[in-house]
């Protein structure tokens, strides 16, 4: 019994742990400094405790060893998982379409901005356009959903921006 209790602490220990590490390394990736420095003050202290209890077991199952390698595989999804939901990015995308007038009027009346040119395609003689957007990571699905509707074979390239100057942004009210 005290194995099983060993090994549950250690498994949800970790999680803890290392879900403090994947959020504060996104975080760093961030350039936020000072939350990343007090999170691993957290991180390191409950790495610690787990660390220690698992090493100076006297037991020598395999239980603990998959216990501690299966919360760090947790806890990496979940701090992935948390860190998707709390992190606001920034993303600049560019889209080719051929169907540029529906998708800019679907886009703009749900108050995305865009800047559109006219590009010359090897493909066809249709007229396509490349339309650039940034908007944040939390307003991505409400935009994907108007671009899947009215053109669903759009080449899009999505990249996260660090900064941006100027511009227009989607009214974060709605």
């Amino acid at each position: 019994m005290d194995l099983l209790f060993l090994c549950i602490k250690i498994f949800f220990v970790r999680i803890i742990d290392v879900s403090l590490g994947t959020f504060r390394t996104m975080q760093m990736v961030k350039g936020k400094a000072f939350i990343s420095a007090f999170i691993a003050f957290f991180e390191i202290l409950v790495w610690f405790l787990v660390v220690k209890e698992a090493i100076n077991t006297e037991s020598n199952s395999i239980f603990i060893a998959l216990s501690y390698a299966g919360g760090y595989a947790t806890g990496t999804y979940l701090g992935m998982y948390i860190s998707d939901k709390y992190i606001k990015e920034l993303l600049s995308i560019q889209i080719i379409t051929d169907k540029y007038e529906e998708l800019n009027k679907a886009l703009r009346e749900n108050d995305f901005a865009t800047t559109s040119l006219e590009i010359i395609s090897n493909e066809s003689s249709k007229k396509r356009y490349m339309m650039f957007l940034s908007l944040n990571s939390f307003s991505y699905p409400k935009f994907n959903k108007i671009l899947k509707e009215v053109d669903p074979k759009a080449f899009m390239v999505i990249n996260e921006s660090k900064y941006t100057r100027n511009g227009y942004y989607m009214n974060q009210s709605k």
